[in-house]
């Protein structure tokens, strides 16, 4: 009798254990260590069956948070990886590059330092530019070239040298020309400078360029008679800057490259402070070109893009 109400002691401590699984090794301690019979045998079966039961569902509801939990997190994944695929198009990507550029007026000073085979010549440039349609440009230095004037209206430009005194009309061929001797052509200052409008775009994947992220962009030409039938452009995409573009004839052929390499910001839009030019058909090293002041939305008085101030 005393070892009958000994055993039953030590189920009953046993089986106030915290955790299913602590009573389940508890009763089946008690179990092995005394053989029970009778009405203890059933009270020990139905106290292991409880255990059991207590284990299974624990562990059950562990592994449905745990299914639950990684199902979250899953979806989560998926939703942002489809935002950031789909956030943008090439088109917005390009309206956004175009955001940057274009502006109502600006008036710009600028170096141009042109590295040739017999070795480098520094230009300074003044330039009045409004819109796409107009713009004036006066080089101030050096001495050979200071007084040259260039002036573009829609899709003619006029060259005033002071040597001759002299104002010519550039046309046709003679755009594709060297400005000044640089990698620069005529074409290149004629372009206008919101490509949405010259321009189809396809967004064809991203790069890391410099430690930029960036997207890459294809583009082909909406019309005939375009400087470069195709672009290869990576912009990157915190600025929306083309670090990088390379300018393809219809054949394919590589034409040029441009690489911004440094930025500023003025007002709320960022601008490429200095960038490499390089015409791959010339010799030389390229032509760098760096802004040293620029100011948007300046007035412009109407004179400045009359031929009369060429001669100015």
């Amino acid at each position: 009798m005393k070892r009958r109400r000994g055993l039953k002691r030590a189920l009953k401590r046993e089986t106030n254990v915290v955790t299913p699984a602590a009573a389940l090794t508890s009763v089946s301690t008690v179990a092995l260590t005394s053989p029970p019979t009778g009405a203890l045998a059933s009270t020990l079966i139905r106290a292991f069956i409880i255990a059991a039961i207590l284990t299974v569902s624990l562990l059950g509801g562990i592994v449905e948070v745990a299914e639950t939990a990684i199902a979250n997190v899953e979806t989560s994944a998926a939703q942002i990886s489809s935002s950031d695929h789909t956030l943008l198009t090439g088109e917005q990507i390009l309206e956004k590059v175009d955001e940057n550029y274009v502006a109502d007026n600006r008036k710009v000073t600028s170096t141009m330092i042109v590295k040739g085979r017999r070795g480098s010549r520094t230009l300074q440039v003044l330039s009045w530019v409004q819109g796409a349609e107009k713009a004036f440009s006066e080089f101030l230095s050096p001495p050979r070239e200071k007084g040259t004037k260039m002036l573009k209206l829609e899709n003619e430009l006029w060259i005033y040298t002071p040597s001759t005194d002299r104002t010519i009309k550039i046309a046709g061929h003679m755009l594709r020309r060297s400005m000044m001797g640089s990698d620069i052509s005529y074409e290149d200052y004629m372009e206008d400078p919101k490509l949405s409008n010259m321009y189809s775009v396809e967004l064809v994947g991203e790069e890391k360029l410099v430690d930029r992220n960036c997207y890459l962009l294809e583009l082909i030409a909406k019309e005939e008679g375009v400087s470069y039938y195709s672009r290869k452009m990576w912009v990157d995409k915190e600025n929306f800057l083309p670090l990088r573009e390379d300018r393809f004839a219809k054949s394919g052929k590589l034409l040029k490259t441009f690489v911004i390499n440094e930025i500023f910001q003025v007002q709320e839009r960022w601008y490429p402070k200095r960038v490499t030019v390089k015409d791959v058909l010339a010799s030389g090293e390229g032509t760098e070109y760096i802004i040293d002041t620029i100011e948007f939305d300046v007035e412009i008085p109407d004179y400045i893009f009359s031929k009369a101030s060429l001669r100015k």
